[in-house]
Formats: C-alpha cells, sequence, structure tokens
C-alpha cells in the first residue's frame, strides 16, 4: 500500500512540476560544471553506440523494416524509431534513477533539425531531460516497475527532451507534464520477458510524451500537482514515494554524474559475473572450458531476482532477447566460452550453439549476503533511493531483500547532498569446479563503466571503445569528442554520418580479453 502524500493543489506555483520546470527550462550549456559537461558529451556517444549495434542486429532489422530508419526527417518518427533501437539489446546506460537515455538522449537527437539545435544546446537538453526524468524516477523507484519497465521515466524525460530544446517556458512543462502524466502505460513483465514487445517499452511512452507537448502547446491544461496528489504519479506507482527528491539539490546533485555506461548488452545485474567468467576464460584452454563440472555463481539479491523472473522465459534460440539479457547461465557460459558477451550473442548461431547450453546447464546460483549489502551500501541502484525513504524506505525493503538487510547499517544514513561521489557496485563471484578437481575462482565487484571513481576517469576512452566496435570511424569519434563546438549543421551532419555508417555485428570471438561490442 503506498504511503500516503501531501495534499497537492492543482495550482502552478509551488507545484514539484512547476519548481522543476523553472529550473531545468533555464539551463544552457555554459551553465553546466565542466564534468557535467563532459557526461552528457560520453553519453550522447554511447548513446550513438547502442543504436548503431542494434542496427546490426537482426532485431534492430525488423524494427527498421516496421517503422522506418533514424534518419527519417520527421522528428516524431525519428525519436521512436531510436528508442526501440536504443531499448533492444539492453545495452543502454543508466543512471541514479532510471533508463534514462531513451528520451533524455533520442529526442534531442530526433529534433535536432527541426530545432537546429547546436552542439551546446544539444547536450543542455540532455541534461536537462537527465534531471528530470532521473529525479521523478528517484521519487518512485521503490515500487513494483524496475528498469526498462518504469515508463514514466520516458514520459518525463521526452517532454523535458523536446521543450529545452524548443526553448518554452516552465508553464508549458507543466501541462505537457500534467498530461503525458495522466495515463502512464503498466508494461506487463510477461511481454517484456516472453515476447519482443520491450522494444516498444521506451517508443509508446516517448510518442505520447510529445503529443502531450503538442496539447500544452494548443491550450490543453494539465494537473501541475501530478506527482504529489495523492491521486498522482508517485502516489499509485511507488510503494515508499519520496516527492522530495524531485526539486532536492537542483545544481548540487547532478544525476547526470550518476552515470552508468553499459559496457556489455546483458543484464545490469547480470553484468559482474560476465566478468567474472571472461577472466577465468583467460586461464582456460578450449578443453579445459569443455571439461568444467560445475559453475557456481556467488550473486546479490536482485540479480537473483531477475534470473527468477527470466527463468521460464529461456527457451535456446527461441528465446527473447530480455530473456537472454537476464539469464545468468546463459551469459556466464558464453563468456566462459568466448570471453565476453557481444550482440552476436543474442542471435543464432551463437543462442542455437548445443555446447554453450551445455555448458549453461551446470551453472547455478547461489546467494552472497555480503555482495547484497555492497548493493545498499551504493547510491545506485537502489542504496541512495532507501535512505531517502527513510523507514518507509527501510519496511520496502525487508519485504522485497528480507528483514536482515532492512536492518542492517548499510539501510540507515541520510541521503547525500551531492553525487560526486556516486557509485554502483552490483559484483558477483564465480567458482568453477574442473573434471580433474581444480578450481577456479574470479571476483569483480563492479563492472567496468558502472558509476564510480574508475568510470569518472575514463568514461570518455570506454564510450570511444564502444562506439569503435561498432564500426564507427576514427574520426567520426574523434568530431562526437567535440560535439559542444559545433554549430547546429555541423552537429547535424555528423549525427547524420554517425547513424549512416554501416554497422556490424560482431561474431568474431577473442581469445583472450574481454569483448564489448567485438
Amino acid at each position: 500500500m503506498s504511503a500516503s502524500l501531501p495534499a497537492g493543489r492543482d495550482t502552478e506555483e509551488g507545484s514539484l512540476t512547476r519548481r522543476l520546470a523553472e529550473w531545468a527550462a533555464g539551463l544552457s550549456y555554459p551553465d553546466l560544471p565542466e564534468r557535467i559537461q563532459e557526461f552528457a558529451t560520453s553519453q550522447v556517444m554511447s548513446h550513438l553506440a547502442v543504436v548503431r549495434a542494434s542496427l546490426g542486429h537482426p532485431l534492430g532489422n525488423k524494427i527498421v523494416r516496421a517503422f522506418g530508419t533514424p534518419l527519417t526527417p520527421d522528428p516524431y518518427r525519428a525519436a521512436q524509431v531510436l528508442s526501440a533501437l536504443s531499448s533492444c539489446l539492453y545495452y543502454e546506460d543508466s543512471m541514479y534513477a532510471g533508463h534514462v537515455t531513451h528520451a533524455s538522449v533520442g529526442v534531442p537527437l530526433a529534433f535536432r533539425r527541426e530545432q537546429r539545435l547546436d552542439g551546446g544546446a544539444l547536450l543542455a537538453a540532455v541534461v536537462a531531460a537527465n534531471e528530470c526524468a532521473a529525479r521523478v524516477t528517484a521519487a518512485g523507484v521503490l515500487g513494483p516497475l524496475r528498469g526498462q519497465g518504469t515508463s514514466y521515466t520516458q514520459l518525463v524525460g521526452a517532454v523535458a527532451a523536446r521543450l529545452h530544446g524548443a526553448g518554452e517556458p516552465a508553464r508549458r512543462w507543466t501541462d505537457a507534464w500534467g498530461l503525458a502524466l495522466a495515463m502512464p502505460p503498466w508494461p506487463l513483465r510477461r511481454a517484456l520477458l516472453g515476447s519482443d514487445a520491450k522494444v516498444l517499452s521506451a517508443a509508446v511512452p516517448i510518442r505520447t510524451a510529445l503529443d502531450a507537448c503538442d496539447a500544452a502547446a494548443a491550450g490543453l491544461r494539465g494537473a501541475a500537482d501530478i506527482l504529489e496528489h495523492p491521486g498522482g504519479l508517485l502516489a499509485k506507482f511507488s510503494h515508499a514515494p519520496s516527492p522530495e527528491v524531485v526539486t532536492a539539490g537542483l545544481g548540487l546533485r547532478w544525476h547526470t554524474e550518476t552515470l552508468t555506461f553499459k559496457m556489455l548488452p546483458a543484464g545490469a545485474y547480470v553484468d559482474a559475473a560476465v566478468e567474472c567468467a571472461a577472466q577465468l576464460h583467460a586461464a582456460l584452454g578450449p578443453e579445459e572450458v569443455r571439461g568444467i563440472r560445475e559453475v557456481v555463481v556467488s550473486a546479490a539479491r536482485l540479480t537473483i531476482a531477475m534470473d527468477q523472473e527470466g527463468a521460464p522465459y529461456v527457451d535456446r534460440e527461441r528465446s527473447a532477447i530480455m530473456a537472454l539479457n537476464v539469464c545468468v547461465s546463459y551469459n556466464v557460459a558464453t563468456a566462459l566460452t568466448t570471453g565476453s558477451v557481444v550482440p552476436s550473442d543474442l542471435a543464432e548461431p551463437a543462442t542455437a550453439d548445443p555446447a554453450r547450453w551445455e555448458l549453461a546447464g551446470k551453472v547455478r546460483l547461489e546467494y552472497d549476503a555480503g555482495l547484497s549489502r555492497q548493493v545498499l551500501r551504493a547510491t545506485a541502484p537502489l542504496g541512495e533511493a532507501v535512505r531517502q525513504a527513510g523507514e518507509r524506505g527501510r519496511q520496502w525493503l525487508a519485504d522485497f531483500m528480507g528483514a536482515g538487510l532492512a536492518t542492517g547499517p548499510e539501510a540507515a544514513g541520510s541521503p547525500s547532498d551531492s553525487f560526486r561521489t556516486a557509485d554502483k557496485a552490483v559484483g558477483a563471484r564465480v567458482r568453477v569446479t574442473l573434471r580433474d578437481g581444480r578450481v577456479l575462482t574470479a571476483f569483480c565487484d563492479s563492472p567496468r563503466g558502472s558509476a564510480g571513481p574508475a568510470t569518472r576517469g575514463t568514461h570518455r576512452r570506454l564510450v570511444r571503445e564502444k562506439l569503435a566496435s561498432t564500426g564507427s570511424s576514427p574520426h567520426v569519434i574523434d568530431a562526437l569528442e567535440n560535439l559542444a563546438s559545433l554549430d547546429a549543421r555541423e552537429a547535424d551532419d555528423l549525427v547524420g554520418t554517425t547513424l549512416s555508417e554501416p554497422p556490424h555485428l560482431c561474431d568474431a570471438h577473442l581469445e583472450t580479453g574481454l569483448r564489448y561490442g567485438c
């Protein structure tokens, strides 16, 4: 049952959406701290890599046949296509809180020509949308919807991205949000995990949000207190809502610097196990891999819960991609066999490889309380939200992950004043037993690209690698690093060139090291 919220007012002044809009609408590129500018540039580069990877995948080909290419001159259609492509491989970046990039990056890219966005304006729109979508998502994250299924993330982000790029006043944002959030979609997990419907999980709410912008421009009014009203979004979509998060520390708590750059097309809570398996692959010869007797993956509750959700829908090459993404055994078996997981591992012939599935059958999961405590100590995906919600957050945590974790010190403490030291830590340990009795182990406390000190210092190198893995040329990658300095025509041309360079679906497997995309 949702916690009660203060009675809202259907007035503009003082509402959460109005206060958020007044701040976000006034953001310009020079206003952003340099570190936020750099994060946003890397975010755009990474997102373009995700779209390119999907264009080289069979599922991406189906999306293009259905809806057209991301280069269509119609910005509404382009926004839908871009979001469908960025949703399909579980390769998109995330932040605290939410998978915001489908809207926060996809919509400015789609509207760049119509709105004549120069590089700085495009990046400012991205950051404004990040901050709005992540804040609203963080306010409601302790609820029944998670990750890619949280449709209101895209509704908030798409409105902010489009209206910031258009230079619209805060009043227009408030009406558009009120209209867009009036009937938010509630995705069905059965469809997301057991079919290809996940490609629409962002595309549908993004189109709704764009229509809401048009409706607001024509004079239609939305409820200004759509977030905090007892009958509003947070009361209905969260078990432990924290409405104060929406406007907390504006200009100080930059959610953009909580970015996790996704380096593997696998479930976010599976990545660490894949990296452990990749370490072990480097230490094993092909015959030793074939001689594996047992694989034990020690993991946090989140990893086990995600794996269990997807298990009923895993059916070898007939599996939907989302079911494969969250399947620990398939991804670990793939990394043990090949050295990592890449987009081609989510298509035939890889998904029909009998040896890979035989090895997957030897993988079992076991719960590790220490890894679960580590998850809660970090900012993302849950620690900050639990601490923000206080007693209500701890009760939600007890219901979801057990009373032992809810009463521990990790769930206590105060929320962060700043996200300059934000982190995300969903780790894993993998133990392999060979036929001859030898036992090898590997540990990963935080996958590559996760929010944290290592990523803060290397995110540009990571996204360059990610783009290169899709076949982007070096001169295009270099140009994207200088996106902020480009005028509107140059920015438009560069995005078009990036999306039109032929992508490729990597099917070559390196014998050593990790393969991130290729």
